[in-house]
């Protein structure tokens, strides 16, 4: 099934459950008011949950239009958002541009930083960016949203807590990364809020795409109307959500409503392009010396979206406009 969060002018607007082809949506019910509440009872509510995503896959008399509704992200708010970087290729590229060296441990220790999650970006809310010097660049992502994740719950079975999965826009801010890292700190300044697709799915929505901890279709990346890359998600992911969740839950467990993303999707084909502007710039350096692509600057536009093998758009579309603060 699918679902979306209203903005119905709560903090943490409505649930709402949307049809595969995503024209249609229907509250979930007063029961089950947001996207938390109904992850919080998972188990006792996705079966309700699943019986009105059928009704409105066969009955298209039910529900009201999905582009009726103004879209929040799925968690405007979230307990917990984590990111990983889980594309080799990329760590490669933005490691060098930065003239640092890889982790010892790339590939066997997946890199993870927290970032905030007080306040979730919706598809198609502006990224508000104060200076253009800052560097700010879009990263094109998957993510899944857990259920109850237990402490030392291995990848063989961390399958059971995926709950769903979306995409997001892992906002950067380039220029101000290396100082930050350089005090050992980690990410903080450099990292403002993400943006998210406007619906989130459950695993079987995707079919044959989600296999072992995977989703294995290609992520498309618009920059300003212009295709910027399209890699796949599935086979160059070194570690796989299942190992993800496994690692970060080596020492603590994980409430319901903890979203794990996979990092900047990368291909080694450069035929496929990028999800990210720094590394593009990379290759430009390593092929002319040069970066010549600037950073996202205002006016700029970002369309992120993922299709099935049909074409159809599985997550919605994330479409995000880069803006100067309002006076």
């Amino acid at each position: 099934m699918k679902l979306g969060t209203k903005n119905n002018g709560m903090r943490d607007g409505q649930l709402m459950v949307v049809s595969r082809d995503l024209n249609r949506c229907i509250e979930a019910g007063h029961s089950i008011p947001t996207l938390q509440s109904a992850l919080d009872r998972w188990e006792e509510l996705s079966a309700d949950l699943s019986e009105i995503s059928k009704r409105l896959n066969s009955d298209t008399s039910f529900g009201v239009e999905t582009k009726t509704i103004e879209w929040k992200a799925p968690l405007p708010r979230a307990y917990e958002w984590i990111d990983a970087s889980s594309y080799i290729h990329h760590i490669l590229l933005v490691r060098k541009a930065r003239n640092a060296e890889p982790p010892k441990t790339l590939r066997t220790d997946p890199l993870i930083y927290q970032g905030g999650s007080g306040i979730l970006l919706g598809a198609r809310d502006d990224i508000t960016l104060a200076d253009p010097s800052w560097g700010c660049d879009f990263e094109s992502e998957v993510a899944v949203i857990l259920g109850d994740t237990p402490q030392g719950v291995k990848a063989s079975d961390a399958g059971r807590h995926v709950r769903l999965l979306c995409l997001v826009n892992d906002v950067s801010l380039r220029n101000l990364i290396p100082a930050e890292l350089e005090k050992g700190f980690g990410f903080f300044q450099s990292k403002p809020a993400s943006g998210f697709s406007p619906f989130a799915v459950t695993p079987d929505e995707l079919g044959e795409a989600w296999h072992d901890g995977r989703i294995h279709l290609p992520l498309t990346t618009h920059l300003n109307g212009n295709l910027f890359g399209d890699p796949n998600a599935g086979p160059e992911m070194h570690f796989s959500f299942f190992e993800l969740i496994a690692h970060i839950a080596k020492t603590r467990s994980y409430t319901a409503g903890t979203i794990l993303g996979s990092g900047t999707v990368s291909n080694e084909d450069r035929n496929r392009g990028s999800s990210c502007l720094a590394e593009r710039r990379m290759i430009e350096i390593i092929d002319t010396g040069k970066a010549s692509t600037e950073f996202l600057k205002h006016g700029d536009s970002i369309r992120i979206e993922m299709k099935d093998a049909a074409g159809k758009s599985i997550f919605g579309v994330i479409e995000q406009n880069i803006v100067p603060p309002k006076i």
